[in-house]
């Protein structure tokens, strides 16, 4: 797989910043367990209001992925716009050594998983298809139930991070920077695996 050329890579990333997604707080819970973090990465997937689906990438060094692979389910959450403490909340932490609704008034959805209880708006779905890309889990979700704070107030998107203070973006981009080192090393490996079988002949 060729890799972009440096100035490439820097186009590419200047392509991703001309769109502003949402901020979705993604949580789920294996009936022992409860976690949750921060994505960007999550995409309506049909224009069928009878089957409601979308796609769903989560890393799969996450907390919350073993979470959803166990139970086959995950709460999406659209976030008010000025709601930035859910996102130091959800995205700082590691759910591995900490629980990340301690001190929250919890709310669950109808089939049971820990929702965020003063989101702006959320999606109860259940896994229908998974696919592997190395770094990540990619689902394809069926929703089947949803709630919202009856307002027609703005989610918060990326672009809304920038009103944080300094010290909590600097902390936000340790922490992505991090990710992103392990999102690169287990793409590299996910590669030269699929290079190899693509190569090796069927016995």
């Amino acid at each position: 797989m060729r890799a972009p050329s440096p100035q490439s890579a820097a186009t590419i990333a200047e392509v991703f910043g001309l769109y502003d997604p949402p901020l979705w707080l993604v949580t789920a819970s294996d009936g022992a367990r409860r976690g949750g973090f921060i994505a960007s990465s999550v995409t309506r997937a049909s224009i069928v209001h009878e089957a409601p689906r979308l796609l769903l990438t989560v890393a799969r060094h996450h907390h919350t992925w073993g979470l959803i692979e166990r139970s086959g389910r995950a709460v999406l959450h659209l976030l008010h716009a000025d709601d930035l403490e859910a996102v130091w909340r959800f995205a700082l932490a590691s759910g591995h050594h900490h629980d990340k609704f301690a001190g929250l008034e919890v709310a669950r959805t109808p089939s049971g998983t820990p929702r965020y209880g003063a989101a702006l708006a959320w999606l109860d779905t259940e896994v229908e298809q998974r696919l592997e890309i190395g770094d990540r889990s990619v689902y394809l979700l069926a929703a089947h139930d949803a709630g919202h704070a009856g307002t027609a107030a703005p989610a918060l998107t990326v672009s809304g991070l920038g009103r944080a203070p300094d010290a909590r973006l600097a902390e936000l981009d340790r922490r992505y920077a991090a990710d992103r080192a392990t999102d690169a090393e287990a793409i590299r490996a996910w590669r030269a695996q699929a290079h190899t079988d693509r190569d090796t002949p069927p016995a």
